[in-house]
């Protein structure tokens, strides 16, 4: 906190400067303030990645008071683990466990889960994916990994490594080509198992893209599983606004906060011109997120490049990490995490401390 009077007005100017991705005052980041001859030292603590975007946020904010090349900034940031359900326990070595999940199918829940995933990764923390849709698993062939995972002397299978992340899925036990007719108390136990005979290494989050739907699958899995909170992803079309307000008011009731809305497929991009078409209708992700009172964190396109790119292996988070799109997953997965790190703190969990000059 700044407390030197000489060093009110950046106070004031940062208490007044809503933080996106948490919904708080910026200033609530400051940990400490300087004035050291003609420059402003900045000390900042954040319990989400993505420092650099921290820095970029704190120098946007108080370039009207100082030219950002007059702006020096350490920061600093603690992923801590956060409250499960009642009667529940985070789960040793995984941080939080955040599930992404729809009303229905065919929405790009999987797309928008690895994307997710990888821009985590890719701004400071350590991420795994669980693909738990037993039924279609899709992560191996959207990050390009195969085969059985490898097993230790105590009997627990080592996740496979994408881009970065740890990733396990029902699809590298079974063949491709192999019919999934299990019922649904099967289905569950088998995504228990998954979840709990891995051998993950420690981890900041852990996504879990869900089955679509809201039957029993997902209610035994939310009652089961720590969560620390869930993400809902709809397109625009009122038939899937629809059954995503489902999703919203399963978490509600399993009492899983829900981090909020993405829009997927919000607008269609011509490959050929760049024209824009609204395909599916307009506003609808922001019509679910105000009713149901929480934020919309952002939108993504509808374009073949995004199709293309986890066919081939390389979700467009890491196949075109300057892409527009790509920056939308990141400002997304920092908002879901910004989001999270105000939430309260489960106890007697330690966190993990990153220094950044």
């Amino acid at each position: 906190m700044i407390l030197e009077t000489n060093l009110k007005p950046y106070q004031q100017q940062l208490d007044s400067t809503t933080n996106p991705l948490t919904g708080e005052p910026l200033g609530k980041l400051v940990s400490g303030a300087a004035i050291e001859q003609d420059r402003l030292a900045l000390a900042f603590n954040q319990g989400y990645p993505g420092l650099d975007h921290t820095k970029r946020q704190l120098s946007d904010a108080l370039s009207g008071l100082i030219g950002s090349d007059r702006i020096s900034m350490t920061g600093r940031q603690r992923i801590r683990s956060h409250q499960v359900q009642d009667k529940l326990q985070p789960m040793s070595g995984i941080k939080n466990i955040i599930a992404v999940g729809s009303g229905k199918g065919g929405v790009g829940k999987s797309t928008v889960s690895v994307n997710l995933a990888l821009a985590l990764q890719q701004t400071g923390a350590q991420v795994g994916i669980l693909d738990a849709d037993i039924y279609g698993p899709s992560q191996p062939t959207m990050l390009g990994v195969h085969g059985r995972p490898q097993v230790t002397p105590e009997k627990q299978m080592l996740p496979h490594l994408a881009h970065g992340l740890q990733v396990m899925s029902i699809g590298f036990l079974v063949d491709d080509d192999s019919a999934m007719i299990w019922r649904g108390p099967m289905v569950s136990q088998a995504l228990q198992q998954l979840l709990s005979e891995t051998s993950w290494s420690p981890l900041d989050y852990l996504i879990i893209d869900l089955p679509p739907g809201t039957g029993d699958i997902q209610l035994t899995l939310m009652q089961k599983i720590p969560l620390a909170a869930a993400v809902v992803v709809t397109t625009p079309q009122n038939v899937a606004i629809m059954d995503a307000g489902k999703a919203i008011q399963m978490f509600d009731k399993l009492s899983i906060p829900v981090l909020g809305v993405v829009e997927n497929m919000s607008t269609h991009i011509c490959s050929a011109c760049g024209h824009q078409d609204s395909l599916f209708g307009e506003g609808g992700g922001a019509s679910l997120a105000s009713q149901s009172k929480v934020p919309l964190l952002g939108q993504v396109p509808l374009e073949s490049a995004i199709r293309e790119a986890c066919d081939e292996g390389f979700p467009t988070v890491v196949a075109a990490p300057e892409s527009v799109t790509a920056s939308s997953y990141t400002e997304i997965a920092l908002r879901m995490a910004g989001r999270l790190s105000v939430r309260p703190i489960a106890k007697n969990v330690a966190g993990l401390s990153v220094n950044l000059q």
